[in-house]
């Protein structure tokens, strides 16, 4: 009894884990404006969304300018660039 209560355990911890490192998911739904080879333009309110793709990207379905989609992207980060505080100097 005691393994199974340890290997449960162990099983939600490592799942727990494995869940809380993903990046959040999300969605946008709108109609297609324009399709590239390496992005996907959609309308979403007044605003054009432009999305990355490449060949890994699963498309289900007949993927057309005029097309109603959704798509689910996550966000990722290219680079970053850290700006140093500028230290104030006081008068005395």
């Amino acid at each position: 009894m005691k393994k199974i209560v340890l290997f449960v355990s162990i099983f939600l911890f490592v799942a727990s884990m494995a869940f809380a490192a993903a990046p959040k998911s999300y969605q946008v739904t709108g109609p297609v404006l324009e399709i590239a080879d390496d992005m996907i333009i959609i309308k979403k309110g007044k605003d054009k969304w432009e999305i990355a793709k490449d060949k890994n990207t699963k498309v289900t379905g007949d993927l057309k300018v005029g097309a109603k989609v959704t798509i689910s992207y996550r966000m990722s980060a290219s680079d970053i660039e850290v700006k140093d505080k500028k230290t104030k100097k006081t008068k005395k």
